[in-house]
């Protein structure tokens, strides 16, 4: 770790009225609004999680008593975002039969994952639901379930434990080094890698896009004269890094539930 003998000119202008104050951890855990200290603490981040889950079963309702054979645009949105689910992550790994037992999870996935992400972008909420680790723990459990109940339906669970920890073809003495590895995936790290990818995807984004926004009110309001005209650089970065967020909110929700289809694909496979 190190410091410079003699701060950038931001810094020093970071120092001066009112001060620079950078993003951190505490973003990501508000004060309570309600039953503060206790198990059922409700804050911010819950209030944004529960407006999110409101908008989805109300665009949904609303489709649904709305359907028409010849679709308006609403309903062509929401189709869309069904078919890609359906078509382009669930049946493009498993085939059309397999799919028709796992379409709705993982489409409930896709939209949970993808409407909680949006949240981190809109004036207002301005904190992703999935930014704290407790959606992602809930949807990896439910995809760690699932795989393991696919695998035990397909193969018995001696059958689904041999095919994984000691396929065929490997030397004797490989199943020493192999076999705990295998568990240790079947266990934690593929619950783990859905997990850790998507918040940290969420975390770093919504750091980024705080420290430009925070930046550029700094610059505007409280710096030197000299630094005001950078605000328009920070406020051009914002902007750019919230439009990014918008697509990798999308793609995260996206390799979520690949992933998730991925992983009980594997364990209803004849061979792994």
């Amino acid at each position: 770790m190190f410091t410079l003998a003699t701060p950038s000119p931001f810094v020093a202008a970071a120092e001066g009225e009112g001060g620079f104050h950078a993003p951190t951890i505490g973003e990501f855990f508000p004060d309570a609004i309600f039953f503060a200290g206790t198990p059922f603490e409700f804050n911010r981040l819950q209030l944004i999680r529960v407006i999110a889950t409101i908008v989805i079963l109300t665009i949904f309702v609303i489709a649904a008593r709305r359907a028409k054979l010849v679709p308006g645009r609403f309903q062509n949105g929401v189709e869309m975002v069904l078919d890609f689910a359906r078509v382009n992550i669930v049946e493009e790994i498993m085939g059309t039969e397999r799919a028709r037992r796992y379409v709705p999870m993982i489409t409930t996935i896709f939209v949970t994952i993808l409407a909680f992400n949006l949240t981190g972008v809109v004036p207002g909420l301005n904190l992703a639901g999935t930014s704290v680790a407790g959606v992602a723990i809930l949807l990896a459990l439910w995809v760690f379930v699932a795989y393991w109940a696919a695998g035990i339906r397909q193969h018995g669970l001696w059958g689904y434990i041999r095919a994984n920890l000691f396929p065929p073809g490997v030397p004797f003495p490989i199943y020493f080094i192999l076999a705990p590895i295998e568990l240790l995936q079947l266990l934690i790290i593929r619950p783990a890698s859905l997990v850790i990818r998507l918040t940290a995807n969420m975390v770093a984004g919504h750091i980024m896009l705080v420290l430009c926004f925070a930046a550029t009110n700094f610059l505007l309001l409280e710096a030197a004269p000299a630094l005001k005209a950078i605000s328009a650089l920070t406020l051009a970065g914002g902007i750019a890094i919230t439009l990014f967020e918008v697509f990798v909110a999308g793609l995260q929700a996206y390799i979520f539930a690949l992933l998730a289809t991925v992983y009980i694909n594997m364990s209803i496979e004849e061979e792994h």
